[in-house]
């Protein structure tokens, strides 16, 4: 009987002690996570950047306890570095944050461009109310030529040839390398005298949208000024989006041409002739073009019946800035009669415009015929006086 006593006692005590050990064994088996006082953490702590190229990488922080400011820093930054923080835009030194939502940041980096290409390290400090939480980042800078992501401009024919007339149009291809959407501005740099024009669609841009990873094709159109001197430009061309930029240079062989003007020596453009009689007129053939005009032709529209020569009736050359006068010798036709005609003259090179130039002519009658009727007044007036003589003294 006192054996089955003890044996009750000690079950007894085995099962108020397991109940009073389970709520432990329970506890230490699930733990409850620490809350933490302050976190900081970005989704790429190891990045790749062209040298010279500005990158920002996205910091998030947060509290799972107190709100509270956390003041930022940088250690272990290379000495000469552009490191800030920016939010909305703006730089900034510390960050509210608060349990119920998390922080975000970002870091802008900007090394210099003579910085040797390698991969740089430092470490971001945040330093809360209670306690401090960092995060190491490493950058690895590459040469431009490295890079992959970013802007590519590709052109087929770099170099044309052509008039100073002559719209010039080089056709390009932009892509955007990236894996994201990008808005490209095209700009471009050209001498004096020159006009360019991005087209895209038959419209007139300045800028236009990216996806990830699009190419789009283009064409840029150069007119030179008229007046421009023979020669080769140089037209830079350059894609910027955001952090990424492309360029090229373009070439315009401008040739020049002649431009012809056509007038008088002194201007007027108006004379006289006489009927059956050879008129010499001067005229004037200046070249005011870029280029010599060769071969010019001289050339004439009068009335029916009358003649036209120059002298010369052909220019060899004519350097640009120079001129030379010709003589026209313009003769009416006999059966004219006196008032105004107008015969048009007209210079043609070889190559590019002609010039023309409307001459009016006042014709006359001859010399001759008025010789003529004076000896027939006069014979008239004889004949008067013979008549008067003899019939009088009847």
């Amino acid at each position: 009987m006192r054996a089955l006593r003890l044996v009750i006692v000690l079950i007894t005590l085995a099962v108020l002690t397991l109940s009073a050990v389970a709520p432990a064994l329970a506890q230490e088996q699930n733990p409850q996570q620490n809350p933490r006082d302050l976190f900081l953490f970005t989704r790429y702590p190891v990045q790749e950047a062209t040298i010279g190229d500005p990158t920002t990488i996205r910091l998030t922080l947060g509290t799972d306890t107190t709100p509270q400011i956390v003041r930022l820093a940088v250690r272990g930054a290379p000495e000469g570095w552009d490191i800030s923080f920016r939010g909305d835009g703006k730089v900034v030194q510390a960050v509210y944050v608060n349990p119920k939502n998390e922080a975000s940041v970002d870091l802008r980096v900007e090394p210099p461009k003579d910085t040797a290409a390698g991969a740089y390290k430092m470490t971001v400090v945040a330093s809360g109310e209670t306690r401090e939480a960092t995060l190491p980042l490493e950058l690895i800078l590459k040469a431009e030529e490295e890079t992959t992501a970013g802007l590519t401009l590709d052109v087929d024919l770099p170099t044309l040839r052509g008039s100073s007339g002559t719209t010039f149009r080089y056709n390009l291809t932009v892509k955007n390398e990236s894996d994201q959407e990008v808005p490209v501005s095209l700009l471009a740099e050209a001498p004096r005298g020159f006009q360019v024009d991005f087209r895209f669609g038959g419209q007139s841009i300045t800028s236009i949208p990216f996806g990830p990873n699009e190419s789009k094709s283009l064409s840029v159109e150069v007119r030179p000024l008229p007046d421009t001197p023979a020669g080769t430009y140089d037209i830079q061309v350059q894609a910027q989006g955001g952090e990424y930029r492309a360029s090229t240079t373009l070439s315009a062989e401008v040739t020049g041409q002649p431009q012809l003007t056509l007038t008088t020596p002194d201007g007027r453009l108006s004379g006289e002739a006489r009927i059956g009689e050879k008129t010499a007129i001067k005229l004037l053939v200046q070249n005011n073009g870029s280029a010599p005009a060769r071969n010019i032709q001289l050339s004439a529209s009068p009335p029916v019946g009358w003649t036209v020569e120059f002298e010369p009736e052909n220019i060899a050359e004519l350097a640009n800035g120079q001129n030379i006068e010709v003589t026209a010798n313009v003769q009416p036709s006999n059966q004219a009669i006196a008032g105004d005609y107008v015969v048009t003259f007209t210079a043609r090179p070889d190559e590019g415009a002609s010039d023309s130039a409307e001459f009016r002519v006042t014709v006359l009658t001859s010399t001759l015929w008025g010789l003529v009727g004076v000896a027939l007044i006069a014979i008239a007036v004889v004949g008067v006086g013979v008549a008067v003589m003899r019939f009088g003294r009847r």
